[in-house]
Order: C-alpha cells, then structure tokens, then sequence
C-alpha cells in the first residue's frame, strides 16, 4: 500500500443503533475500494470488522473495529463502532482520531434511542455527522417516517441530497438533487447507470434542490450574496457552504443507502471525500494547554486510542498519527512516563487484516505490536518533543457486581485477566473496595459484563460468580450520647488496663460546639486541652478532643485512644460501614501504673464509642444518585411506575429530540441490575445515566432491615 499524504486521508466513524447496517456498510466500502473482492455478511459470519467469536455468535458488534480502503486516491480509516450502548466506549475512543461520523439510520425502525445516543456523543466530543438512512430495500422502510424523525430529533439540521426511488423491496435507485442525477442501481454489488431525472421526480427534485441551496448559502457571506443576486449556486458552491455548515455542527446531509446491495455507498464515499474534513482541520488539544496541528512536516507524536490482546500477536496498539510521519524501527518516547519504545512493526489495519508498511503520516491510523508499557491514553513523541496529548475522557459506569472466582485457586488468575481487560475497554472498571471486602466490577450495561464473563471463561479458563454488591452506607449519629468502657486482662503475667470515658455528638455543618454537657445529671462544662480535626477519606468530618484533667490518663496514651476511635470510624457499629460526622470528647478514664498499655487503651476506646454511638441516635445514611432516563414517550408511564418501586425522588419530566426524559433521585441499593430492567421495560428502547450525588437518612423501616442483617458479633475484646 502507497503512503498517503494528510490531504488524502479521511478518517470515519461509523454510528448507529444495533442492527442499522453499519457493519455491511462498511463491508460494501471495502468492497468499492477493492480491499475485498467479496462482500461477508453478518449472518454469514465472515465480515472484516466482526471477526471475533462472541460477534460472530451474538450477530452484534462490540469492539470498534478499524478498517481501511482505498478510494478515488484517498485512504479511508474506517472505525466500525458498537451499537449497543453498553459498549459506547468504542465509540467514544474513535470521536478521538476520527474528523466525521457517519449515523447509520435504519429506514425500517427510523430513529431510536441508539440514534440519539451516538449523536449525543458525537456532539459532545464535536465530531460532525452525515447521516445515512440504511435498509431503504427493507419491507418496512419508510423514508418519510424517518426524515421526519431525523427532523424532530435534530431540528433543522437534516439536509436531503439524495430522495429513494421504490423505497421497500424494489428499491433500485435514488435522485441525487445535488448532482440533479437519477442513479439506477443494475445488480447488488453497486453497478448503476447514471441517468437524467425521470419526469414525475422532476418537481420534488427542484424543491429540495432549492432547500440544499439555501441551507449551502447560510454558512457563507459570499454564497449567500450570491444566491441572493442570481438565485443559484453550482455544485462546488453547494459543497463549499455544506462543508462550513457539516463543520460547524449546523448541517447534516442525508444519503440513502442499501448497504446490503451497495447500493449509495459510492456516492457516500464520493461526497466524504469532497466535502468532509481532512485530519489537517483538527488540532489536538495537549495536556500543557497548547495545541498541535496535524502536520506531516511537525515533531512526529502517535496517540494510543485502543489496545487489544489478539491471538498469536499479543497486545496490539492502534494509534492515530498525531503529527510528523511515523517510520518502522523509529524510537519515541512517553512525554509523561519518560519510557521508550520501538515501533518494531507498523501496520495499516483492516480487521484481522494487518498490512505491513514503513510509515504513516500525520493523520493516518494504524497499529503496532510490542510496545513496553504504553497503553490506551498515551502518546509517544520524539524524544525531546514534549507531547502529551489530552486523554480520551470516558462516560462513568451504569452498573456494578460483586466478582470472585468460582475456585480459590483462580484468584490471582482472575486478577491479571481483569487487569488485562480494564487495560483494553477503559469504560469497565475493577477495584477492591476496603470498605466493602469485596472485588467490584463496573461497566455500561449487564451486556457489557457478560461479555467480560464470557472471555474470563472462554479466553481465560476461570469461571467466576457475580452477585449484588454491599452498599457504601455511611453511618453518623444525631443527638449527644456518653460512655465508658474498662478494659481489663490478666493473663498469668503482665495484665491489660485501660478505662475511658467519653462523650460523642454529631458535627452539624455551621455549627459550633460549647463543650457545654449534661452528664451523669449534671452541666459539666468540658475543658478543653487538645484538639484535633480530621477531614475523612470516606467523607465526612471527625474531630477529636482531649478533654482529660488531674491526669487521669497521661497525655501519652491519647494517641491509642485516638487509634481505637478510628478503627471504629471504619468500621461503624451499625452495619460495618464509614461512620462520619462525629465529634468525640474524652473526658474522664483510669489507668494502672504497670498493666496500662497502648492497646488496652485502643480496645476500651473502641468499645466505649461503640456504646455511646449506639445510645446516640444513630443513622444510616445511603448513597443517593441522579439517574436520567431517556426512553420513548409510550414507555414513560412504565418507567416511571418501576422508579418509583426503586424508592426514587422524581424530579422532572419533559422531551428532548423526540424522546421522554425522566429525571429522579435514586438510592444506590435500588439500581442493582436496572439496566435490565429498563431493557425488558421498554424492549430496549431506552438508556439512561446516572451519577453520584449525595448520602441521604435511609427510612426507619429499612434501617432496621439493615442492623437486623448484620451479625457482627465481636466483642472487641
């Protein structure tokens, strides 16, 4: 393959809904730039891009497949992205190396939440969008449905450049009102005559041609003043003005398409080329705050967008390149880490397909095996370059389960695995949480997580359980509680002897404590000789007094008190979790000349803030989310009725794009395999989000569900 220059290179998303075609879109591209003399089908389990076993089996796409072809003199990257929103982070890593979308719309469901998604998406991370209304030779199709869905979903954006002919089975053809051509389609692999306008179209081309004129002349002052004086722009005119609106985000032209019998593809390809942007019209932002232009002829610096572990090559990196021209055997350097690496291969990719060449310039995409240590989010520049590109910002996870190997045996095993697949999909997450003793595995959506079950086991050989996860509850108190607690331990030898007496109330935001008690029947007023405040890692505030005198307890032992208080602190008395909030006053104890030790001290610490927080109006407070859902108005009553179910606050309703949109608060504890729910609630048409919002009072009737369950019988001692 020949080294393609900047100018000649356009890199492409492909976005849509699960089934809307994109895959045999991007297979009929391929096909037309002769990379492949056959086209695979998804049924058939032979396309390029869906070449792993759990695509093939599930008929569904989940990794963002690179692809390549050539076509009138230009590369085309083509990045064949997921579907389903449970594997968005595909997506969203392409929105960082490619320069246009094109959103695949399936004529025969017309717009979808999946639509709406990608074009979210797109928007936020400022990737353009052509749209192309797949399917037109389906049974079901129906153009004027799905204009008028792509119109309420993205107002007055929508542009018609191509209108069906025969839309349904017979679909054969489309009029171009650019071109002002009738492309008759002759067989299913793209060959078509082109012809004039047949008569009865004649009236409905001329009108849409009028509108993409004047959608051309908004963008520009010198075709707007034109077509005000003549009434007429040409067609490098029209694309002119639709290439400034497509880049502005403002235009979206519309193609029709039949991927399965190539029918339109060309002319997509054709127009991409024409009118969409080159890689030198998009600057990377760095991490210095500058930028850095897509320049052949720059300091040369790669992007590592994805990593992938494939059979019999190991860890694969693709990259786009950022800047100068990457060469085989060329060292680079990570600007961040300082490592160095050899790019000891350099691969055009398409699928499985790896093509070898001996460099790429500024704007292409391609891949290399072996590096050391660089990984998804890092750059590697010329040494001395200074280059660190902005890292790929992914969307916080939706769904969370508890993880252990079914073997003991395979602990270790399961961890290098997930380690290894978090490295790859950024978008799922792997923690051990102290606080819960539990491993937690994070993702999109239970589809999502079953994949990653499925290559544990299919790829790994470990078979794992998941299971609902503890709950980070917080624990605090509301009202002023006293206790004392003597440790004693005599065990033949030296003995254990500590008593603490202390005082707890709640720290509430704003105000102040007197020292000011009743205690034991009497106002005490508490002299205060130390204190400390603590900011805690869980949340929340704990401050710490010493208010001991006449030497009851020497000064040298508050340091053990202060540890007891802290165990307790993480691990309340309540239900095991954080306890926050808390202000605590030691006031009064004993101790013994020779049996009183450090960790005396702590146990009867730990054992005194024990009995006072339970006498102190104790509360267990609950992690709170806002959730988003977006789904279709018919399904709006449903979801709602089961949020409802779930304890959620609700906040608002209204619509975006043609969707409902129902905002609520939302325990954490009652999210627990929402997703599926929300699946099988609305037959996959809705998605939602969610994120942190605060802890809130759990309800009395279940908190007592909560103590009731935990059986924390220790006694400290």
């Amino acid at each position: 393959m020949k080294t393609y220059s900047t100018q000649n290179i356009r890199n492409v998303v492909l976005l849509g809904s699960t089934r809307s075609g994109k895959t045999t879109l991007a297979e009929a591209m391929l096909y037309e730039g002769k990379v492949i003399d056959r086209k695979g089908t998804v049924e058939g389990k032979n396309t390029v891009s869906d070449n792993t076993e759990y695509e093939q089996m599930n008929q569904k796409s989940v990794f963002a497949t690179p692809l390549y072809t050539e076509f009138l003199d230009t590369k085309f990257n083509i990045i064949d992205a997921p579907g389903s929103d449970d594997f968005i982070g595909g997506a969203i890593s392409a929105f960082k190396v490619c320069e246009t979308g094109v959103l695949v719309v399936n004529a025969q469901q017309g717009v979808e939440v999946g639509t709406e998604i990608a074009a979210r998406f797109a928007d936020e991370y400022k990737v353009p969008l052509i749209l192309g209304v797949n399917q037109l030779d389906g049974e079901k199709a129906n153009w004027e449905g799905t204009i008028e869905g792509l119109k309420e979903a993205f107002g007055s954006k929508p542009v018609i450049i191509q209108f069906p002919v025969n839309a349904g089975l017979g679909f054969d053809g489309f009029v171009d009102v650019l071109k002002m051509k009738y492309y008759h389609f002759v067989d299913d692999n793209g060959k078509r005559e082109d012809l004039e306008i047949p008569a009865e179209y004649i009236d409905e081309a001329e009108e849409l041609r009028q509108a993409l004129i004047e959608k051309a002349a908004e963008y520009d002052d010198s075709l707007m003043e034109k077509f005000f004086d003549q009434g007429e722009l040409d067609e490098d005119e029209i694309r002119k003005g639709l290439g400034i609106g497509i880049r502005q985000g403002e235009a979206m032209p519309i193609f029709c398409l039949s991927a399965k019998k190539s029918i339109g593809v060309k002319r997509l390809m054709e127009f991409t080329i024409k009118v969409a942007a080159s890689p030198a019209e998009r600057e990377a932002e760095l991490l210095n705050g500058s930028s850095l232009a897509c320049d052949d002829k720059g300091k040369t610096a790669l992007f590592i967008y994805k990593t992938q572990l494939e059979q019999h090559l190991g860890e694969v990196a693709y990259f786009k390149v950022m800047s100068g021209v990457v060469t085989l055997g060329q060292d680079l350097e990570n600007a961040v880490t300082g490592d160095k690496e050899r790019l000891s291969s350099l691969y055009a990719v398409a699928g499985k397909k790896k093509e070898a060449v001996n460099e790429l310039r500024a704007g292409d995409i391609g891949c290399t095996v072996k590096l050391r240590a660089a990984k998804t989010n890092s750059t590697l520049c010329a040494p001395g370059a200074d280059i660190a590109v902005v890292p790929i910002k992914f969307p916080a996870s939706k769904i969370r389960f508890a993880i252990k190997a079914v073997e003991q045996k395979d602990d270790e095993k399961l961890g290098e695995a997930l380690n290894k697949i978090s490295a790859e999909d950024p978008t799922i997450v792997v923690v051990y949480a102290k606080e819960l003793k539990q491993t937690i595995i994070k993702g999109m959506g239970e589809q999502h997580i079953n994949f990653v079950k499925w290559r544990l086991l299919n790829e790994n050989k470990v078979a794992i359980e998941l299971s609902a996860p503890r709950i980070s509850y917080r624990e605090t108190i509301t009202k002023v509680a006293t206790a004392q607690y003597r440790h004693k331990k005599q065990s033949g030898g030296a003995g254990q002897f500590g008593e603490v007496h202390l005082l707890i109330e709640p720290i509430v935001e704003g105000v102040e404590t007197t020292a000011r008690f009743k205690i034991d029947g009497k106002d005490t007023q508490l002299n205060v000789k130390g204190k400390e405040e603590f900011t805690l890692e869980w949340g929340g505030k704990f401050e710490f007094y010493n208010c001991v005198v006449g030497g009851a307890i020497d000064a040298s032992f508050m340091p053990a008190i202060k540890k007891g208080l802290m165990q307790k602190l993480e691990e309340g008395p309540l239900t095991g979790s954080y306890a926050r909030d808390i202000r605590v006053f030691v006031y009064d104890g004993k101790m013994h000349p020779v049996d009183s030790k450090e960790i005396a001290f702590i146990i009867a610490a730990r054992n005194a803030f024990k009995e006072a927080f339970r006498n102190a109006g104790p509360k267990i407070m609950e992690p709170i989310y806002n959730v988003q859902v977006l789904t279709p108005a018919d399904y709006m009553g449903a979801c709602m009725s089961d949020l409802q179910n779930r304890r959620a606050i609700i906040e608002g309703m209204g619509s975006e794009k043609g969707f409902s949109v129902l905002k609520a608060r939302v325990p954490l504890a009652e999210l627990y395999k929402y997703s599926t729910t929300l699946s099988s609630l609305t037959s996959g048409s809705a998605t939602f989000s969610m994120e942190f919002a605060d802890y809130q009072p759990v309800p009395g009737d279940v908190q007592e569900k909560l103590l009731k369950a935990y059986q924390d019988e220790d006694s400290d001692e």
